[in-house]
């Protein structure tokens, strides 16, 4: 598993002397794509020989997708339309793939709770990271006016956003690009009166 660069647990079977090794789909799916092309074939053959229900399978073979990373580092979100309103939502059956995109959230400045919600994954369900149109606004001005930390991870995210949306069709990346620009048109108005501070501050000490 490590050189296919899969994360996997060793763990002990109850109290006898046996181990096995335990690996989830989309840690499976961020390994070598030669491993995923071979679970996807797998996966196929095991659906044409009824050895698995359809639904079994979808679900299989879409956690296969989702885990291919389209830039360093960010897992596969979905970003599309939900009941009127933009959102930007990662899904996972994994506990540790949600706990890291949360904690990249909050370390981008975002809130949970205002910007981002959270399910965790229970009885081998999917749980998610849900971002709204508040919490894409507030990423876009943290990518203008973020410090730091911020500074880095914002304006990959807000980028890697609008790559997603485009793959959605025109309707979504309008969308998602009109939410991005208000964000960062609110940003700029800040910087550009604080640029006026500045200003006024520095012919006053003359």
């Amino acid at each position: 598993m490590r050189l296919a660069d899969v994360t996997a647990k060793v763990q002990k079977e109850g109290g006898r002397d046996e181990w096995y090794v335990r690996a989830t789909t989309d840690k499976l799916a961020a390994g070598h794509v030669e491993l995923r092309d071979a679970l996807d074939e797998v996966v196929r053959e095991a659906l044409a020989r009824g050895w698995i229900d359809v639904s079994k399978a979808e679900g299989w073979l879409e956690e296969l997708v989702s885990g291919i990373t389209l830039m360093e580092g960010w897992p596969r979100y979905y970003v599309g339309p939900n009941k009127g309103t933009l959102v930007v939502r990662y899904r996972s059956t994994n506990p540790d793939s949600i706990e890291r995109e949360k904690h990249r959230l909050r370390e981008m400045g975002l809130e949970e709770g205002v910007h981002f919600s959270v399910k965790m994954p229970e009885g081998g369900g999917k749980g998610y990271v849900s971002i709204l149109k508040e919490g894409l606004e507030h990423a876009a001005w943290l990518s203008v006016c973020g410090s730091g930390r911020q500074q880095v991870l914002t304006p990959e995210f807000v980028k890697y956003v609008l790559e997603r949306a485009r793959e959605e069709g025109v309707e979504v990346y309008d969308k998602a690009k009109e939410i991005i620009e208000e964000g960062k048109a609110r940003g700029s108005l800040k910087l550009k009166g604080f640029e006026k501070e500045v200003e006024v501050g520095a012919r006053s000490t003359w």
